[in-house]
């Protein structure tokens, strides 16, 4: 099962539930794919054995082969090309912006002079290990570069299916979460009780909606602020997994690094709980699928 956490913003406690979580189960492998901010290995201390430049390929244009009609302009949908054409005075000239540039192909496809060529730009590393039985990966985007969905989609290539897959995704509701949270089998919402929580989680509950992916919400820092966001909920119908109370011991476990099933091993029973629930959730929802 590939079970993916997000917010709709930061700082809810999402890589907090993500790591004990996963320390809380066996046969886990922990996918990080807040790759502009990693850090679920400050937590989890994996021994890193590998790693691998995170590439996207970018045009690289023949300038014997191209006679500047436009069509690469065209057909990018980025923006990531200009092309200045030919004249009797000047000769023309193709402008690549690789900032912009997704790396879909379309203008190499569909040059008509076969003038483009792709070549491999370096915009991140991916970075592989293990924490005692775990399996742990994450990526981080090199900084200055503008898009991650790509070293996310690079992150989640390493996917073992025989394994409970546990996948820390970026805050927001922006393309970045819609990449790392796609494919999953069950989201987990974290959210805090106060009307930034509740608005940014109402943004978050209606991209899960539109993806079709079963979802379920835990409450972090929950005898804060009011009781909106668990009106919300029984209003929307949308399950409480959890509540996890405002503490200073857990404030402090997490200043120093330390997850909280580590400083209390209680909570392991309570995370596995929390795993049950998702369990029987996913369930329901593909029997109701398929009916």
């Amino acid at each position: 099962m590939i079970i993916s956490v997000a917010s709709g913003k930061g700082g809810t406690g999402k890589t907090t539930i993500a790591v004990n979580l996963a320390l809380s189960l066996q046969n886990v492998q922990f996918l990080d794919c807040d790759v502009e901010e990693p850090n679920a290995h400050i937590f989890l201390k994996p021994k890193i054995y590998g790693q691998k430049k995170a590439v996207i390929p970018v045009p690289e244009i023949d300038q014997a082969k191209c006679n500047y009609c436009g069509k690469c302009r065209e057909v990018c949908a980025y923006h990531a090309i200009a092309v200045v054409p030919a004249s009797v005075e000047k000769k023309g000239s193709v402008l690549i912006f690789p900032h912009l540039c997704h790396g879909c192909g379309a203008c190499s496809q569909l040059c008509p002079f076969g003038a483009i060529r792709e070549v491999d730009k370096e915009i991140g590393i991916i970075e592989t290990g293990e924490k005692d039985s775990m399996w742990f990966v994450h990526g981080r985007l090199n900084v200055g570069e503008a898009m991650s969905p790509p070293v996310i989609r690079q992150v989640k290539q390493y996917i073992n299916s025989s394994k409970t897959v546990i996948i820390d995704a970026p805050p927001g509701t922006s393309c970045p979460v819609i990449a790392a949270v796609k494919g999953s089998d069950f989201c987990v919402l974290v959210t805090e009780p106060t009307p930034f929580g509740l608005n940014d989680l109402i943004l978050a509950v209606e991209v899960l909606r539109k993806m079709a992916i079963p979802f379920g919400v835990v409450i972090n820092r929950a005898d804060i602020g009011d009781a909106k966001v668990e009106d919300y909920c029984e209003k929307e119908n949308i399950p409480i997994l959890m509540k996890i109370p405002f503490k200073k011991e857990i404030a402090v476990s997490y200043s120093e690094g330390i997850p909280i099933v580590e400083k209390d091993p209680s909570y392991r029973d309570k995370f596995n709980n929390l795993y049950l629930n998702i369990n029987g959730l996913k369930n329901e929802a593909n029997s109701h699928h398929k009916r």
